[in-house]
């Protein structure tokens, strides 16, 4: 069940980071390449998009 909840939690998370990302003014390429990272690596991508992704 905690598996579950954290799971969920990872995936709202990185829910709202695409949608940020993709409603900022970066690049196209910017997006793509921040959208992939976040696909492939939910958890530490995220982290990573906290602290150095697009800003706006």
């Amino acid at each position: 069940m905690e598996y579950g909840i954290l799971g969920l939690l990872v995936l709202i998370a990185d829910i709202y980071a695409v949608v940020k990302i993709w409603s900022s003014g970066a690049s196209t390429g910017a997006k793509v390449l921040w959208t992939l990272l976040i696909l492939i690596l939910p958890v530490v991508g995220f982290i990573i998009w906290l602290i150095a992704g697009p800003k706006g």
